[in-house]
This record gives structure tokens, sequence and C-alpha cells, in this order.
């Protein structure tokens, strides 16, 4: 598969037997109304949230117990259209049955002029989501009409050239779906290498304030109309918040959420390493880590229940003192290089296949637009 990717960056189409068609001549919206479908024959629901812009395929679902809301009816091979927010340009195929949101439209293919799941690409293709957001109606959450986009046109293969494309396509989504399947494989492996590397029997206990240096004293929030726009990256409590002028920071430093919901849901590391110029505002404490692995620390902090040092209600935080006296359990001496080199090379590994995943559908996006 890998040689056909390398070797199919573009398509040589002849579109000269290529006929201008209407989608909704190859598809038909099904309306089937499922009350209270959690007493139904349907054990999976896809709502709304279950919708991955880009995806071919729907992968994930909810079930359906204790949902009383009415719902629609689909099939395995029924392409599911999120009409609702036009711009997020969610469309699916799914390969099950079930029931989703009313904010869908349930697609089903004329297989006598369509081969089964080539219009799923199409809904997936730049020129068609154009079509439909200039279409879409509504103010604060715009919506696709299906008579609307039943009216948009585009050039159909012959059925024996759709097979073709599709073959290409859907080798190239399964190629993307063994990238994906190795990238959870290998998240497994980093969190059981975490799990051994900070286990009690292979670390020694210590104090954030005997292996770290406190640099609070040097952030400065600046709120947003006040921000000059400039190189330098503004940090907050998850990340990358701006880019500004000037900074409050040059060295390697360790950033730690002080606040914040993420302290509790854990969506988003709470550690983060930052080099060279910074600009930290107070929701992040930076530490300048003067007697360890600034990298375990970061790994430790990432995999770690803080939770006996979190206060607060509504806003969780992680106040100065706490961080200071908060323990930490790091490998031993004897142990520190190679428990660091053993959880770097899975990172790598990562890296690598998240850079893989990216072109892999960076390609498959363009081959689709080439076709459609």
């Amino acid at each position: 598969m890998d040689s056909v990717l390398m070797e199919t960056k573009v398509l040589n189409l002849d579109k000269s037997s290529w006929v201008l068609t209407k989608l909704g001549d190859l598809a038909k919206d099904i309306s089937k109304r499922v009350d209270n479908p959690g007493e139904s024959e349907y054990d999976r629901f896809v709502g709304l949230g279950n919708f991955v812009s880009g995806d071919i395929k729907i992968k994930s679902w909810e079930t359906t117990e204790n949902l009383a809301s009415s719902a629609k009816a689909f099939q395995a091979g029924d392409i599911l259209f999120a009409r609702r927010n036009a711009y997020l340009r969610r469309a699916s195929l799914v390969d099950f049955d079930g029931c989703c949101s009313g904010d869908a439209f349930v697609l089903r293919e004329n297989h006598e002029k369509v081969v089964p799941g080539f219009i799923a690409f199409l809904m997936n293709s730049n020129a068609l989501w154009d079509y439909a957001n200039s279409n879409a109606a509504g103010t604060m959450s715009k919506r696709v009409k299906w008579r609307d986009l039943a009216e948009y046109e585009f050039l159909l293969p012959p059925k024996d050239q759709q097979a073709q494309l599709a073959k290409l396509l859907w080798a190239m989504d399964d190629n993307i779906e063994s990238l994906i399947h190795n990238n959870d494989s290998l998240e497994i492996l980093k969190k059981s290498q975490l799990k051994e590397v900070f286990s009690k029997e292979h670390c020694v206990k210590l104090r954030i304030g005997d292996i770290s240096d406190n640099l609070d004293n040097k952030r400065k929030p600046i709120s947003k109309s006040k921000r000059v726009l400039g190189p330098t990256p503004y940090y907050g409590a998850s990340g990358i918040v701006d880019y500004v002028e000037g900074f409050t920071h040059n060295e390697p430093i360790l950033l730690i959420s002080e606040d914040g919901e993420n302290l509790n849901s854990r969506n988003l590391p709470i550690a983060y390493s930052v080099d060279g110029e910074s600009w930290i505002n107070n929701h992040a404490h930076v530490l300048r880590i003067t007697n360890s692995s600034r990298y375990l620390v970061k790994e430790y902090f990432n995999f770690s229940d803080i939770s006996d040092f979190i206060t607060g209600g509504t806003r969780p935080k992680v106040t100065k003192g706490m961080l200071t006296d908060m323990p930490i359990f790091l490998p031993k001496e004897e142990l520190l290089e190679i428990s660091e080199r053993k959880l770097m090379d899975i990172d790598i590994a990562i890296d690598s296949n998240m850079s893989c995943i990216e072109s892999a559908k960076s390609l498959q996006k363009s081959l689709i637009n080439q076709v459609f």
C-alpha cells in the first residue's frame, strides 16, 4: 500500500466520458422516525458528537439505552451528513445499523448508478462543502436543507471508473486506519512503560521544591486587547494561547497548569516543556528543573493523579505552596538515563506515526478533490 500511496499523488483523469449529474439523482434522504430509541431494535446511536470532520467512516457511537428523544434510523452502507453547523464539514459512511440525530441526513445511494460507498468520498470533497455552506440557512446555527443539497451537480464517472477510484480511495482509508491502530498500540505501550518507570520500587521520593526553582515571579499576564502580535509564544494553563512581542522567560523551563477545568478532566497535558523566549501568564507555574530530568518530571505530572493537591471547586487550582511541597517519585539515579531513553524512544515512534497519519490524510484529501 505504501508504494501505491507514493506513486498516486496526482491522478491523470480523463473526464471526457463523465456526466454532469445531480446528487439527488444518485441518493435519497431517508427519514424513518424512531420513537423512544431506548426501547427500539437499535442499540447504537450516532450523535453529532460522533462525527469527525474528514473521516470517511463513523468510528464511534453511543448506546441507545435510556434514550427517549426521537431519532432517525439508518442501515449499514448509508451516509450520514451533519446538516447543522455545516462549516464543520462532517459526513461519513456507517457500516452498522442504528439510529442518529435528527440533525443529520440519512442518505442512501442508488447502486444502479453508483458503486457502494462512492458518494462518501464526494461528501468529503471541498467543492461539495463549499456549495453546502453557501446554501446553508439560519443565523446562530446554519443548517443545510436536502432540497438544496440534492441540486448539487458534479461530474460522475462511469461505474467501471467509479470502482477503480473507490478501490484506491478505500485502500488509502484502510492505510490510515492501520496507522491509527499503530498509534493506539504505541499509546498503550507508553502508558505501560510510564507505570513501570514511576513504580515506587524503582523510584525515590522527592519534593518538587528540592529539584526546581520557582520562577512564577517573572510571569506577566496581558489582556488580549493589549497584546502586540509577535513571534513569541504566549502560554496559559493549557499551552500556547497567542503570539506576542517580547518575553518573560528565556531558558529551558517546565510549565505546570496552575488552574482551570483541565486539572480535573485531564483532556490536555498539565505539564509541558518550553525552550527559548516565551511569555508566561499567571495561569501556569514556571519551574526551572535543577537536580533532575525535566523530561521525566513532565512525564510524571502528565501521568500521575495529583487531585489531592488541587484546591477550589468551580475553578480548580494548584497553589504555589502546594506545588513546592508536592511529593514526586522519580527513578533512582542509576535508572534515570535508561528510563528517559525508553520513554523518549516511544515518543519518537508516536511522532513519526502521527506524521504518517497526517501525510496519508492529506494525500487522500488531495485525491478526493482531484476526483470531485
